[in-house]
């Protein structure tokens, strides 16, 4: 079982740079930042949270400079996008910035991934929200055709190229962790994830996202050790965490606020201590 932390990196939070410090002192196996490039003042989408849409999705830093600050300070420390928001990018784009933070910190990239929910915030980017987890799971392909191949091509229903020269290729290919609740996130990343990420306490039982995974990788032929399962923003109870580990949880991964450094150590002394 591996522990991390998952936080909105902001200007009014712990800097980058002091959290992954404390976050390989006190052992921590990796940490994930959350990507919203700006929220649409109409406010149409509702947030899945409930209720009014928390600062912190306004104010988030853009993820790979916010991982590449805490990478350049670490050794050990796995540096992670949760989720980072595809359907809003350039495959091409980010398939460069990918690879370069992988070779810059030796290969500790996780590629956490997800379709979003602001609707209004995908079309802005000219995201056709009926065919977004298309276009997820066609830039992961390409991407990945990217990383392996030189030249390297795609041809898609959405994303399409002719073949192109990029590098540097990353120092291993990053695992893409998909973000999405039961049951379609768990379809996603038996289809061609190497990860889950669905959030802790939403869907019911999250024990239940266990078997859920396990049969949708038994439909594509695919062993459930093959796809890491990582509990999102999961709860901090000692009990709870050890029957998570016990039926079946690859990561736990507790959620951080977006606060300054004295409110931010003490509860990651904690954390390192119960756990």
């Amino acid at each position: 079982m591996e522990f991390g932390v998952a936080i909105f990196p902001t200007a009014y939070a712990i800097p980058p740079v002091e959290l992954g410090v404390a976050l390989e002192e006190r052992g921590f196996e990796s940490v994930w930042v959350a990507e919203h490039t700006h929220i649409p003042a109409s406010r149409l989408s509702s947030y899945p949270g409930g209720g009014d849409l928390p600062q912190m999705y306004y104010d988030s830093f853009d993820p790979f400079l916010a991982l590449t600050a805490m990478a350049s300070v670490t050794h050990n420390l796995k540096v992670g996008t949760g989720i980072c928001l595809i359907i809003e990018r350039d495959p091409i784009i980010t398939a460069k910035e990918v690879a370069t933070l992988d070779v810059m910190s030796g290969g500790r990239f996780l590629f956490g991934i997800g379709g979003g929910w602001n609707i209004e915030e995908m079309e802005n980017h000219g995201t056709d929200a009926s065919t977004r987890f298309t276009r997820m799971r066609e830039s992961v392909e390409a991407m990945r055709a990217i990383w392996a191949d030189d030249p390297a091509e795609y041809h898609g229903a959405v994303i399409d190229f002719d073949p192109i020269h990029l590098n540097p290729k990353p120092a291993s290919a990053p695992p893409i962790h998909i973000g999405g609740g039961s049951p379609h996130g768990a379809r996603r990343a038996a289809a061609y994830g190497n990860g889950w990420i669905p959030i802790g306490g939403r869907g019911g039982d999250p024990l239940d996202h266990v078997a859920t995974l396990r049969e949708e990788c038994e439909k594509v032929g695919r062993d459930r050790s093959e796809v890491e399962l990582t509990s999102y923003f999961a709860p901090t109870d000692a009990a709870e965490i050890e029957r998570l580990a016990e039926g079946g949880y690859d990561r736990i991964v507790f959620g951080l606020p977006p606060a300054p450094a004295d409110k931010i150590l003490p509860i990651l002394d904690d954390l390192a201590t119960k756990f």
